[in-house]
């Protein structure tokens, strides 16, 4: 096994015409309880049933598709790939990597070298058998090492991979560039590094449409930015606890309702009988369903990701960390979690959240002072013989445009001008790595180890959106990259967490609180044991495994 250890008066101006038009007016239908471990809203010793269908309501649509070491995945990508793909490791609930398409990861003395053992007997959708050198294969392709692929965010995330050999058909080894605990999270990823069949990774014209992996669901159809579907892997090498094959549904269908109100509503007609949210508004009415019985929901904080303002540091004004303070004092972050997010999410402290290594309870953000944020515009405005003003760039959800206007107003109010401009979600992420933009509505980091937002913060790093080159945090980085002991790494975590509140690259808001609700006859949402006996990871930061859901009769 491997282990690795604010209600003011702004409320009656445009703002509050937002937050209304943001509430969802949920009707009630059918019955059912709220359960916040995902099983559903009935007995939850019941025996899983076989046969059914989930029809599953997502926040935005893939349009780029799932050749995984080439694709930009957010959560809604996530969550399909985990039907179609498994990964070599997944955590479970005590924050361990343990081994899934894997039977083992074993590391070398000083963790640079890997022996990672496959499951006998596993095969791909398209009949042909797991082995070693598919999955070298697919470990060169994520890392950029493998004819016909190219990859953009991965390329930079498996760098400190140095080789990847093949020992048998059932064995191969990674060797590191330096000291690496934390592969086996790299192995998983937030779900986004699946294991991809020979035939999907050497097609050169539909890799991402010619979905063909291991998984329990087998794909069948897409229509861009309309739906997905698959149906049941007869072969599924996973049972349950009890011996049963998985996956218990005859068929899952992933539908894009990027629009909150619509999606809630297609719950609730039964239309869908499933979906995923982190919208504050809908996650707040979906409460009051759960508490009526029509819905039931499954909700957890654990390895949440966190919701910023992200400053580009090589563009003024946030080159000077003046600028950066003074954002970070004017901004009242409880009255936005108050309003803007109703209170369903928790204040974040810094990057990493509760149960992730380097997490601090207070690592030492200043408090909403607006006296001193505006004697900081003036001495900003005297030094750089400019006004205080920036624009920023959101995607257009409802809770990033809350977000804006909040932040908006409270700025106003100290003498800083910020202007709002809106995208699409899929072209944040090409603002982001370009240098035309001053300050963005992020969500980032989740609940991984710690080590896995090296490729996020590193100095020259392309995927470094912040833009900064600090010798400090690169340090950091590179410290507990390569150490070994836990104490030590999460003390150079601690110090990283502090070392980002002091420079204020960032604006810690919330961490989001990802709410799956589901029909109350829906059940094993959370999903099924672990192989090795464990329970599952909690949380839905990067989607959850579809393998155990089942629908009750």
């Amino acid at each position: 096994m491997v282990r690795n250890s604010v209600l003011r008066t702004f409320l009656a101006g445009p703002l509050a015409a937002l937050l209304a038009a943001v509430a969802l007016v949920a009707g009630a239908c059918g019955g059912g309880s709220q359960d916040a471990s995902g099983d559903g809203g009935g007995d939850g010793e019941a025996e899983p049933t076989y046969g059914g269908e989930l029809v599953y309501g997502m926040e935005a649509a893939n349009t780029d598709g799932w050749c995984l070491p080439e694709a930009q995945l957010a959560i809604s990508g996530i969550q399909v790939a985990r039907a179609i793909y498994d990964t070599l490791t997944v955590p479970n609930a005590d924050g361990e990597y343990v081994p899934f398409l894997a039977e083992s990861v074993e590391p070398n003395e000083d963790f640079t070298r890997w022996t990672i053992t496959l499951r006998d007997g596993v095969t791909f959708h398209d009949g042909t058998a797991l082995d070693a050198t598919v999955v070298k294969n697919n470990l060169d392709a994520y890392r950029g090492a493998y004819p016909g692929r190219s990859p953009l965010l991965f390329l930079f995330v498996f760098a400190n991979i140095a080789a990847v050999d093949v020992v048998d058909d059932l064995t191969l080894t990674v060797t590191t560039a330096t000291p690496w605990p934390a592969l086996p999270a790299y192995l998983y990823l937030s779900g986004r590094v699946g294991i991809m069949a020979q035939a999907q990774l050497d097609d050169p014209a539909t890799c991402d449409r010619n979905l063909i992996g291991t998984g329990p669901f087998v794909f069948d159809e897409w229509e861009v930015a309309d739906f997905l579907s698959a149906t049941r892997n007869e072969d599924y090498w996973q049972v349950d606890a009890s011996g049963n094959q998985l996956p218990y549904l005859d068929r899952v269908e992933f539908r894009t309702f990027t629009d909150a109100t619509a999606r809630s509503n297609a719950l609730l007609s039964g239309e869908l009988n499933g979906l995923h949210t982190n919208t504050a508004g809908e996650i707040a009415t979906l409460a009051g369903d759960a508490e009526a019985g029509t819905v039931a929901l499954a909700q957890s904080p654990a390895r949440a990701e966190v919701t910023y303002l992200l400053f580009n540091a090589a563009k003024a004004p946030f080159d000077n960390r003046l600028a950066r303070e003074a954002v970070a004092l004017a901004v009242d972050r409880e009255q936005m979690r108050e309003t803007v997010y109703q209170g369903v999410m928790d204040l974040a402290s810094g990057p990493f959240a509760p149960g992730v290594a380097g997490y601090l309870e207070d690592a030492g953000l200043p408090d909403h002072d607006p006296d001193r944020a505006e004697e900081l515009v003036a001495q900003y405005e005297q030094e750089t013989g400019e006004p205080l003003a920036f624009t920023m760039t959101i995607v257009n959800f409802p809770d990033a445009q809350l977000v804006a206007q909040f932040v908006q107003e409270q700025l106003a109010e100290v003498g800083i001008e910020m202007s709002i401009v809106v995208v699409e979600q899929a072209a944040e992420i090409s603002t982001a790595l370009g240098d035309e933009w001053q300050a963005l509505n992020w969500r980032n980091h989740p609940g991984d180890d710690p080590d896995t937002q090296y490729v996020w913060w590193y100095g020259g790093a392309p995927t470094n959106f912040n833009k900064f080159d600090d010798p400090e945090i690169n340090r950091l980085l590179d410290e507990g990259r390569v150490a070994t002991d836990p104490a030590e790494r999460r003390a150079t975590y601690e110090e990283l967490n502090r070392y980002f509140a002091e420079q204020l690259y960032n604006v810690w808001t919330v961490w989001t609180n990802w709410t799956v609700a589901t029909a109350p006859e829906v059940r094993g949402i959370q999903g099924p044991e672990l192989p090795d006996g464990s329970p599952p990871a909690e949380g839905f930061v990067d989607g959850h495994p579809v393998s155990g859901v089942w629908i009750a009769q």
